[in-house]
């Protein structure tokens, strides 16, 4: 294991996973995302909450499946001990019991196996947002209270404002395209349907994808990485588009 350097502009993370070559993976793709920093791997319950004792992460990603305990049991084992990181789920567990404890134990994610780098590096942003808002704030009145609690249970851009640098007429487009899809369509088929750049079509929809406005599934070929496919849901109501977005610019 390495130690932290103990930096303020870093968010320190965790990997816990029983498989080796999975756990290196996950290193990886948290490498790769600004701020975080992997500062520790660990493969057992028991490792993890030793690890979290020597390097105090600021976040966990944590497996379930682990070979001496489920890995949910290792959260109240940690606040016991004082620790107050925050833990995100990484999991092949499907099963309801396992996401509603996960719910009741606090966790700020839950991510589902298999999954790629685009999926984890959604999340982490998101918790870079939410973790760096709660930091900032003070609370002086009830109101910052609400404010501080819905900012942790909902994700990025709810409430339906655009991110910067997207525009409401392409998110039309693009939200309008996927609707009238039979079935899923990758950003590059979205990108010639639309008349829109690639780059631009994936991150309209992994936005969707984000807010909760669309589903992803991974295609998997006979060589390369896996496709990313996306088909709306319309679960979201963050999603603001028309004229109820040109509004609230106004």
């Amino acid at each position: 294991m390495t130690a932290s350097t103990g930096t303020t502009d870093t968010i320190d993370v965790l990997v816990v996973d029983d498989d080796f070559m999975v756990a290196r993976v996950h290193r990886a793709f948290v490498e790769r995302v600004a701020p975080f920093r992997v500062v520790g791997v660990a493969h057992t319950g028991e490792q993890a909450a030793l690890a979290v004792d020597e390097l105090r992460p600021d976040l966990v990603l944590l497996d379930l499946y682990l070979p001496d305990l489920f890995g949910l049991d290792v959260i109240p084992r940690l606040r016991t001990a004082g620790h107050d990181c925050d833990v995100m789920v990484i999991s092949a567990a499907r099963e309801a019991h396992a996401v509603r404890g996960a719910a009741r134990h606090g966790v700020v994610d839950y991510l589902l196996k298999p999954f790629d780098f685009e999926d984890l590096r959604v999340r982490l942003e998101r918790y870079a947002v939410q973790r760096g808002r709660l930091l900032a704030t003070v609370v002086r009145s009830q109101a910052d209270v609400d404010r501080v609690l819905a900012g942790a249970a909902a994700p990025a851009s709810a409430g339906g404002a655009l991110p910067k640098g997207m525009s409401v007429e392409t998110a039309e487009l693009i939200e309008r395209t996927l609707r009238e899809a039979e079935g899923s369509l990758s950003a590059a088929e979205c990108a010639t349907l639309s008349g829109v750049s690639r780059v631009s079509a994936r991150r309209y929809l992994e936005h969707f994808h984000t807010i909760g406005s669309a589903d992803v599934s991974l295609r998997y070929g006979a060589t390369g990485r896996p496709e990313r496919r996306y088909r709306f849901s319309g679960r979201s109501e963050g999603l603001r588009t028309g004229e109820a977005a040109r509004a609230q610019r106004r």
